[in-house]
């Protein structure tokens, strides 16, 4: 389904949202984050719009992006202007292509984090950025969780990799489902937050504004803005959702480019 307006108002599928705590909580962080799956569980890729707030080091970059992004890390972001594209980034999570066509550069290489940051100032693993990107998250192998109800209205899960290194979670329950039992509640992401060992925030993503979309025969809720933040690169990205289209059919060559005539290809290191 096409999502063209800055969000829907979710009360008029769901009710107005509440934040009482469901009437059968779940007792364990495992269990709400295979209830969080499954609700998306659907959802393979997207076609989308977005207007993109970039802040960094080097300052601010402003722009709107057409993306495609599959679930199994495959994508395209397009920069465009009034006038057409400045700047492409493929991957068909092995090969990686930047075509920079203001500057008249071609870089390719490896598929990793410092390419990809290449366009979304962000030194993320392309499947991390599929996950962001879809209402998804990267969850650590963990040893120990916990998972208790906020008194905001939504649950709190904390999990404990063996390393040292800590992720919370803040996960909500749809309004409609607060009365359900467990096993047909489903859940929606507010935040994912990664921690390494001693504490430093390695990454938080914070996911806002969402909207009742078509996915199937029911409707599930997609944040219309996802920020990224992530400490080592002191990068902070919105990426704002203008139109979304569900699980279209992408075409393989779409994640593929060659350079335009007059490029001279690079090679990307992900040094």
């Amino acid at each position: 389904m096409r999502v063209t307006l800055p969000a829907l108002c979710v009360a008029l599928l769901f009710g107005c949202i509440s934040v009482a705590q469901p009437r059968y909580p779940l007792l364990d962080a495992a269990t709400a984050l295979g209830r969080r799956d499954a609700t998306t569980a659907a959802l393979s890729s997207i076609r989308a719009e977005a207007r993109v707030d970039q802040r960094g080091p080097t300052g601010r970059i402003r722009g709107t992006v057409l993306m495609f992004v599959e679930r199994a890390g495959k994508v395209r972001f397009d920069v465009m202007t009034q006038f057409g594209p400045v700047a492409i980034l493929t991957s068909d999570r092995e090969r990686f292509a930047f075509a920079d066509l203001r500057e008249h550069r071609y870089l390719t290489g490896a598929t990793c984090p410092n390419n990809i940051a290449r366009l979304l100032g962000v030194p993320l693993s392309v499947e991390d950025t599929s996950h962001f990107l879809l209402a998804g998250t990267p969850i650590i192998v963990f040893q120990q969780s916990s998972l208790h109800w906020e008194r905001d209205g939504f649950y709190r899960a904390v999990l404990s990799a063996q390393s040292g290194a800590q992720q919370e979670l803040d996960l909500a329950v749809y309004p409609a489902d607060v009365a359900l039992p467990t096993s047909r509640q489903r859940l929606y992401l507010l935040r994912s937050e990664l921690f390494a060992p001693g504490g430093r925030r390695v990454w938080r993503v914070t996911y806002q504004d969402y909207a009742a979309v078509l996915l199937g025969r029911e409707h599930v809720l997609l944040p219309m803005r996802v920020r990224v933040e992530q400490s080592a690169s002191a990068s902070d990205t919105l990426i704002h959702f203008k139109e979304i289209v569900l699980n279209p059919r992408i075409p393989e060559e779409a994640f593929l480019q060659t350079p335009r005539p007059g490029m001279q290809e690079e090679e990307a290191t992900c040094e």
